[in-house]
């Protein structure tokens, strides 16, 4: 009995001995995988780095663009970014005017909201990325065939192919007469929006499609062959390499590519693959797809738009409104890089009404800017990978990027990206600087839950609906970044702590 308890007792000794040892090893690797070292080497090769990320953003439909608020958002985002072009729906929505028919029939063209509408872009410094949509109704073949948006833009191909062609000769020629040639063929002339989906009721899909491509672009080559017209503008980055085929078959115009992604959409609809492709990926893996098609087409240098991508094409709250996208565009933009020629974010304002009327400030909406220009975490994220420089130099690390300005300042962002659904731990990262001469410090900008985030302030506030002025400008204040920190390198060496979802900008002084 005796010798019994005592195994007993050596047994639960070793058992307890074992539970000890392995939630040791379980710390320390949980340990490790909160720590990183990044070694960067001024003198390692580098590359051009054109901010392709920023030069373009989308928007609401182009009535939206005559508000005030519409004006006040684009004019902040263009302070912050630089943006240089605006892509949005509808410029031939029946809303605008464009198309009209008399009592004969005879086609009536109006452009007095086009010029208010290129009119308010041009005056902010930005220029239009034209989007051919939707159909006006009296073109239409089918008027009662709408898109479930809210304002129901028809979908329908036109009734007469002629008539289109007539409309968009019109409708170009007026452009140049305004605006001069000169600036026009700055501009880029998209045909439609995602007729792989229900955005085109044309059947079957692929062949309407290039049809309308073909009549829509040899119209704008008569009127002036300066013009840039391309597509196919499809959804889930589909059509490509057949697209570039039957444009150079049947010796189409094509000046570039372009197509979209969301990073939620399915590896079956973008890859044709049966593979979990996570949220952090899928924008990367979708663009290298594009990439290569083009690169093995008849005409490889052609190029590449990606004319809408974000996190989610849905409206949700913990994603597109949340921390997590200051990193997730961080680590999209390193995965892009040299993949395309224009990525153009989805949208920058949420004075949009895809959904309807916008009912609270934070539902999900695409937009940098919420309602009453309140900055989301995007939008201080693109404000801070704006001071990025124009070399990139390389670094082994997937949560960095490492830049050179032209007056060799070097610039890094580094991020601590979990998935929206996972709590996620801080993370501890060391920066060693090779080949790094004399005394330096490093100036540190963040964003993440105390840094460029309003939404403790809302919540504190009892997240109001209707916020009020006063509300308004408080929640505008703790959405500033704050002023960044400075540390000495020591060594050469640096180390913060990134909470989950953060995201920081090193400037090395």
């Amino acid at each position: 009995m005796l010798k019994s308890t005592r195994l007993h007792a050596a047994f639960r000794i070793l058992l307890f001995a074992i539970c000890i040892v392995l939630l040791c090893a379980r710390a320390d690797r949980a340990q490790q995988s909160q720590t990183q070292a990044i070694e960067i080497d001024p003198r390692a090769a580098s590359h051009s780095f054109p901010h392709s990320w920023e030069r373009m953003f989308g928007s609401g439909r182009a009535i939206l663009s005559l508000r005030c608020s519409y004006r006040s958002d684009l004019r902040e985002v263009k302070q912050a970014t630089g943006m240089e072009y605006v892509r949005f729906h509808g410029i031939l929505n029946d809303e605008v005017g464009v198309y009209q028919e008399d009592a004969e029939g005879k086609p009536v063209y109006n452009f007095s909201y086009v010029d208010q509408i290129y009119d308010g872009l041009l005056n902010n410094g930005v220029r239009p990325f034209v989007e051919f949509s939707f159909m006006p109704e009296k073109l239409a073949a089918e008027p009662v065939v709408v898109h479930q948006f809210w304002y129901k833009p028809i979908v329908s191909p036109p009734k007469s192919s002629t008539r289109w062609a007539d409309l968009v000769t019109h409708f170009a020629q007026h452009l140049i007469d305004r605006y001069g040639i000169d600036e026009v063929s700055q501009w880029y002339f998209e045909v439609w929006n995602e007729p792989n989906i229900d955005f085109w009721a044309g059947k079957p899909k692929d062949e309407t499609y290039n049809q309308l491509y073909d009549r829509t672009a040899l119209a704008l080559k008569k009127v002036n062959a300066r013009l840039r017209v391309g597509g196919p503008a499809t959804a889930q980055a589909a059509w490509i390499g057949r697209f570039i085929g039957h444009c150079v078959q049947n010796h189409v115009p094509l000046d570039f590519v372009s197509t979209h992604v969301y990073a939620n959409d399915s590896a079956n609809d973008v890859l044709g693959t049966d593979e979990t492709i996570l949220r952090t990926e899928m924008v990367g893996r979708a663009i290298r797809k594009v990439h290569d098609e083009v690169k093995a087409s008849a005409v490889p240098s052609l190029p590449i738009i990606v004319s809408e991508y974000n996190a989610s094409y849905k409206n949700e709250t913990d994603v597109t409104d949340s921390l997590f996208m200051g990193p997730w565009i961080a680590n999209t933009i390193r995965q892009c890089d040299g993949l395309a020629d224009l990525l153009a974010f989805w949208t920058f304002s949420d004075v949009f009404e895809e959904q309807g009327v916008v009912k609270q400030p934070f539902y999900g909406g695409f937009g940098l800017l919420a309602e009453d220009g309140l900055p989301k975490p995007s939008f201080n994220a693109f404000k801070l990978l704006h001071r990025l420089g124009s070399e990139r130099i390389t670094v082994d690390s997937d949560s960095a990027i490492v830049t050179r300005r032209a007056d060799g300042t070097l610039v890094m962002a580094i991020w601590n990206l979990f998935q929206p659904d996972q709590r996620g731990e801080p993370k501890s990262v060391t920066i060693v600087f090779k080949q790094l001469r004399g005394q330096h410090a490093a100036v540190i900008s963040r964003l993440d839950a105390t840094h460029g985030s309003l939404f403790d302030a809302y919540a504190a506030m009892g997240r109001p609906v209707y916020p009020t002025g006063k509300q308004i400008q408080q929640l505008r204040r703790a959405a500033q970044l704050p002023p960044p920190e400075t540390k000495p390198l020591r060594r050469g060496e640096l180390t913060i702590v990134l909470p989950p979802q953060g995201l920081a900008l090193i400037e090395i002084r």
